[in-house]
């Protein structure tokens, strides 16, 4: 760091706090060629993620879009908005966590789906249509059934412990 009175590049940290709700560091330095005081901000930069659509074309990841999705499936179902932003704030912190730059928009998809399995099993299916494709009722009835046997694995698994 460059003394902003001499140029010279030895100082000292003389005090560091905290600020902007522990998100930064203040540090009050001292440089050892004139003598002067002055104060540096840090900061960490946030990671920038990008979403590969399936046409290969990529965009930054939009947590507001990734809401909308999740809202349209709840659409007149007992889901408490609380829950939605809650659901859109694991998937966003799950997509950081693997640390990489760009992540396949099948990803978030799978995360969605896998939040609507354990939320709302109507919400579920708006959504895995929708993500699926499903161009028949065939389509729906099958994934009904994969649901109801997922549902009744876990409560037989239940009972058994």
């Amino acid at each position: 760091m460059k003394c902003p009175y001499c140029g010279a590049d030895n100082n000292t940290v003389v005090d560091s706090r905290a600020f902007d709700s522990n998100s930064g560091i203040r540090r009050r330095r001292e440089c050892l060629n004139c003598g002067k005081r002055f104060t540096t901000f840090e900061k960490a930069e946030p990671m920038s993620l990008y979403i590969v659509k399936k046409n290969k074309g990529r965009e930054p990841f939009n947590k507001e879009k990734v809401k909308r999705g999740i809202m349209n499936s709840c659409r007149k179902r007992p889901v408490s908005t609380m829950t939605i932003d809650k659901m859109v704030d694991e998937i966003e912190a799950e997509l950081l966590s693997m640390g990489e730059k760009e992540v396949p928009s099948s990803k978030i998809g799978e995360l969605i789906m896998d939040k609507l399995r354990d939320t709302d099993d109507v919400a579920y299916v708006r959504f895995a249509s929708v993500y699926h494709e499903f161009d028949d009722v065939e389509t729906f009835i099958t994934e009904i059934r994969k649901m109801k046997k997922r549902k009744g694995t876990q409560s037989n698994g239940d009972e058994q412990q």
